[in-house]
Formats: structure tokens, C-alpha cells, sequence
């Protein structure tokens, strides 16, 4: 479906971005990426936040507003300057520690996991009652999930702009081959919004 959007509301997002009611096992790993036209995951600050603009912001509030959980990488969430949040927020961290805006969240708010086995970790996370998760990356952590084979959705913002220089994309790590099947095309004011299932 190729919709143009124009201020969307939140009728639209709820209906646009709705789980699909056949989802596996009960629970929909959905991952959220923001990108430029030439490939660059960050901007000039070295931060997607550097990219966002006002209809992916929008885009990514829903996102999160739907979803039970958030799971990001300790990386990302370190440059982009994670904070508590509404939902509970899941840690991917190799070397065991939390970013420092993340450490004063209350109690159960937020947790802290090696990524081992992506199966496992999806599963103790549906165990926990979170069926809808919404991961926002990074790079890294979406080329780790991708290739366990554990995503069902990836979600892509591709704004309107160029940036060249050395910028990662949204997927890093050793080479994947994931076909993907295109649900859903919106456009606005330059802005393509794609949700891709996996």
C-alpha cells in the first residue's frame, strides 16, 4: 500500500502501523531505523537524533506508544542520551553497564542483558508478558537480531537528505541476506515511512 501522508493522526498511525493478527508465537518484534537518502544511520552529531524530523518523531512516539517493551543497545543509547521512559526499556550490553542517563530509572524501569542467544532473549522477554516489543536499534544490535532470524518488522524513516561523509548505516556486523516484503509505503513532504516484514 502506498499512502501519502499529510499530518497524520492518531487514528491513522493505530491503523498504518497495527500488528498483523497472525503474528507468530503470540508476541512481534518490531524494529525502528532512521536513515538518509545516500545510507547514513547519523547525522552531523554523530546521532540519528541529528536525522529525525517532525513526522518520524511522530511516527516514533506511536511506536513506542504501542509497544510493551523497548529494547536498544547499550551504544545507542549512550550517544543518543536514553532516559527513562513510559515502557520498560531492555539494555543490550555486551560489556555489562548501564548508560549513565538510564542509571537513576526506578526500580524494574529498566534492565540490563547480554545478547547470547537473540531466540532466548526473545523469548524471556514474551515470558515477562511483553509481547509487543519495539527495539530502536542500534546498527549492531538489528545486524545481531537479523541474523538469529528474530525480527518480524523492520520500520524505516528515510528523510529528504544527503550527508556523505563516514556514517554508519542501520545494519552493522557481518554480512546478512534477509529478504524482505514491503506492506506499507507513506510519504510526506519528502519523508518516506516504509514498514518492511521480515
Amino acid at each position: 500500500m502506498v499512502r501519502v501522508l499529510v499530518g497524520p493522526d492518531t487514528d491513522d498511525l493505530h491503523e498504518l502501523y497495527a500488528v498483523p493478527p497472525d503474528r507468530r508465537a503470540g508476541s512481534w518484534l518490531r524494529v525502528n531505523m532512521v536513515s538518509s537518502v545516500d545510507g547514513a544511520a547519523t547525522g552531523e552529531s554523530g546521532k540519528s537524533g541529528s536525522l529525525n524530523n517532525a513526522v518520524d518523531k511522530q511516527v516514533f512516539d506511536h511506536l513506542r506508544s504501542v509497544a510493551d517493551v523497548i529494547v536498544v543497545g547499550a551504544g545507542t543509547a549512550r550517544a543518543e542520551g536514553y532516559g527513562p521512559a513510559d515502557r520498560p526499556i531492555v539494555v543490550v550490553s555486551r560489556g555489562g553497564e548501564l548508560p549513565e542517563g538510564l542509571r537513576g530509572a526506578g526500580s524494574g524501569s529498566v534492565l540490563l542483558t547480554p545478547l547470547d542467544d537473540p531466540a532466548a532473549f526473545r523469548r524471556s522477554l514474551v515470558e515477562r508478558g511483553w509481547t509487543n516489543i519495539l527495539c530502536e536499534g542500534g546498527p549492531s544490535l538489528l545486524g545481531d537480531l537479523l541474523a538469529a532470524g528474530v525480527v518480524d518488522e523492520l520500520c524505516t524513516t528515510t528523510v529528504p537528505r544527503l550527508v556523505g561523509g563516514e556514517h554508519p548505516r542501520i545494519v552493522a556486523g557481518p554480512p546478512v541476506d534477509v529478504p524482505l516484503r514491503l506492506h506499507t509505503l507513506l510519504e510526506s513532504a519528502g519523508t518516506l515511512l516504509a514498514r518492511w516484514l521480515v
